[in-house]
């Protein structure tokens, strides 16, 4: 077995017992319908993800299950997760943004949103190693990089018929394009809600990491909340600062049946507020349950509360990176705002896979 899981019993996992597993389950089952009906995610291999078909009866059984503490004891083996270059886990969080918009550009929403281009191409393994980039274009049949941020903005894909909506702000588009989804409000009360469709390759820049290194606040106070403010009173510099992250991202609007999910993540399930979890695809399968230790930010309305709760990894994103290291859908509004922006927790985590794919690492 790697050294970076040991095999415990759910019992042996802190807060187990306190976590209402309703609503881990309901998100499991809705990863468990894509898993059955298409599984895309097993087109790319996770070190500890397994097969499809070492998941095709826990997800099966899981549409049949009445108990959730029952199904989840009884059908996947619980492992403790160590990360040896990362001793402390890192957790952050993310939310749904809202943000007033139009169907048609004007002097009060010149900031187009806009759908993912059709020249915007995966690139072969040896394109791939000549650029560097996984996604890109082909010009004269040559694999080049995408447009950057700067380009994108200054009219790249201008008239090509993209545009989904616009906004007020460019703040606010860019922030909907940080957390990977948004909802869009209209002048008539109509909302529009984005789920991410694709990124143009280029390669991701924390603006909040170029501000500390301007001498503009510390690890432990950089926030949202502080980066929209620093632009709120920096206009000037403002689009500038943005084109540092050369990395743009491109959506799709979906329609939501249940009101009390969010948009669709990169598993392509609707995310559940408090239990979807973007990981790192390096090492978990999308639908892996994961159950994260940690606490709350000390912002949040109730100060830095144990935060113990099984979630199921239905997302991820480029700054999500480590085998102990994910991101906490907090769903929307301002205390998922709140809540998300400030959230940078250490913690601990244990990975429940079917024993299928247990087997498979254990020694």
């Amino acid at each position: 077995m790697p050294e970076r899981l040991r095999a415990i019993t759910p019992a042996e996992i802190p807060g187990w017992r306190e976590d209402d597993l309703a609503p881990a389950l309901a998100a499991f089952q809705r990863s468990a319908i894509e898993i059955l009906q298409t599984g895309h995610g097993f087109k790319r291999p996770a070190h500890f993800g397994g097969l499809k078909e070492e998941w095709l009866m826990v997800c099966d059984l899981a549409l049949k299950a009445s108990d959730p503490r029952t199904f989840f004891e009884s059908q996947f083996q619980a492992l403790e997760v160590s990360d040896t270059e990362r001793p402390e886990g890192l957790f952050t969080g993310y939310y749904e943004p809202e943000a007033e918009g139009a169907l048609a550009p004007s002097a009060d929403f010149p900031v187009p949103i806009y759908a993912r281009p059709d020249d915007l191409v995966a690139f072969a393994e040896d394109e791939a190693k000549a650029t560097g980039l996984g996604y890109g274009r082909r010009v004269n049949g040559q694999p080049m990089p995408y447009f950057t941020r700067r380009e994108i903005e200054g009219g790249a894909l201008a008239g090509r018929g993209l545009e989904i909506c616009f906004l007020k702000s460019w703040v606010d588009a860019f922030f909907i394009q940080v957390q990977g989804n948004g909802r869009v409000r209209l002048p008539d009360g109509q909302i529009i809600r984005l789920s991410y469709a694709a990124k143009n390759g280029r390669p991701y820049t924390g603006i909040g990491s170029v501000l500390l290194a301007r001498g503009v606040g510390t690890r432990q106070t950089m926030s949202m909340q502080l980066l929209r403010q620093w632009m709120q009173d920096h206009p000037e510099e403002m689009r500038q600062l943005l084109w540092c992250n050369e990395s743009f991202v491109f959506f799709r609007p979906t329609e939501i049946s249940d009101s009390a999910l969010g948009a669709i993540g990169a598993a392509k399930v609707n995310l559940t507020p408090l239990r979807s979890l973007a990981v790192d695809r390096t090492y978990w399968m999308f639908g892996t349950p994961l159950f994260v230790g940690t606490h709350e930010p000390p912002e949040a309305h109730g100060g830095a509360r144990p935060f113990r709760h099984l979630m199921i990894a239905q997302d991820t994103g480029t700054a999500i990176r480590g085998l102990v290291r994910g991101d906490v859908y907090w769903g929307w509004g301002k205390n998922a705002a709140l809540n998300a922006g400030h959230m940078k927790s250490p913690g601990s985590m244990v990975a429940l896979l079917p024993k299928a794919v247990a087997k498979g690492l254990l020694p």
